[in-house]
């Protein structure tokens, strides 16, 4: 076995494990029997402090590492809060991966966003689509900071041989999702505006933008399967896409959506609002070709994260 394989014992850092992401692949791990994880809260650690980052590392001395904190949110948040966007994500990145490094990790993986890429690449998106043209505005903050991550694994990589992989997933979803009205992404900001609307039996719900634009949703427990599954079997510096291949207009979202929650009143779009990037499709031909593909579909992710969110309201 690869000495750079993880073993059921090996010490795993989980940066991020109450967020989406590092939630579910805290749970992936522990389904496969990893039980060895290094689990520590914002409140315990601060990756913004590079010092305390540090400190952390030299003691805790985790083999392996997967990446997935992050400030995250949608069009209002990174409308509203610019710099604490590009700055918290850039020390966060900075921090992880040069502590890492010079602790001795075996291998990081890092987890960017598909907002990395062009806001007009061609589609479905390649990951060499990379710094091909102009950012979608409404996000460019936080896309900058991802890119320079991205880069920042790559040339530890190139300089020091340091085993850090890329991976760029589509819009996620699932379980742990944030639910907030202001900032909240597309998917799960529906899911609540459908859900209040049939608590009071609201006529109508108004969605933003025209309905047009196209998005690819990934379950997060997908998500966390293939990183998983690339930190055992991939190893390169060429990032990877990770989505399902297939995309979904608003209004089909919406549709979807409402009839989960089973709202009958009409859906309105708020033409004043802005749309974001026409479509955003990834390329996951690469993903495929390395042997893993998503398993779960649109509507049975959309019911269960369903689910999940009227759970936590009864709580």
């Amino acid at each position: 076995m690869s000495e750079r394989a993880m073993v059921r014992d090996a010490r795993i850092f989980v940066a991020g494990h109450h967020g989406l992401v590092g939630g579910a692949i805290m749970r992936r791990l522990q389904a496969d029997g990893f039980d060895n994880l290094l689990l520590t809260s914002r409140a315990e650690l601060d990756l913004t402090d590079q010092a305390a980052v540090n400190v952390w590392f030299e003691h805790e001395r985790p083999a392996f590492v997967f990446l997935a904190a992050a400030k995250v949110g949608g069009i209002v948040a990174n409308a509203t809060y610019p710099a604490d966007f590009i700055r918290d994500n850039l020390l966060i990145q900075s921090n992880v991966i040069d502590a890492a490094f010079r602790n001795g990790v075996r291998k990081l993986l890092f987890l960017g966003s598909s907002c990395i890429y062009p806001q007009m690449a061609p589609q479905p998106i390649r990951e060499d689509d990379l710094l091909t043209g102009p950012l979608e505005p409404t996000n460019e903050w936080y896309a900058v900071a991802k890119i320079a991550g991205i880069k920042l694994c790559q040339a530890y990589r190139r300089q020091y041989g340091f085993d850090a992989i890329n991976l760029m997933p589509t819009n996620l979803y699932g379980p742990g999702d944030n639910f907030d009205s202001q900032t909240s992404h597309v998917l799960p900001a529906l899911i609540r505006k459908f859900h209040e609307a049939q608590t009071v039996q609201a006529p109508e719900v108004a969605v933003w933008g025209t309905g047009t634009p196209r998005r690819e949703f990934l379950h997060v427990d997908d998500l966390a399967g293939a990183a998983t599954f690339l930190m055992q079997h991939y190893s390169d510096e060429h990032i990877i896409n990770v989505g399902v291949g297939e995309d979904v207009c608003i209004t089909e979202l919406a549709t979807l959506i409402a009839d989960v929650v089973g709202y009958r009143g009409r859906i309105m779009y708020d033409r004043s609002k802005p749309d974001g990037t026409p479509r955003k499709l990834l390329d996951v031909t690469r993903l495929h070709d390395l042997g893993w593909q998503a398993r779960i579909p649109l509507r049975d992710g959309v019911a269960a994260t369903y689910r999940w969110y009227v759970d936590q309201l009864a709580r």
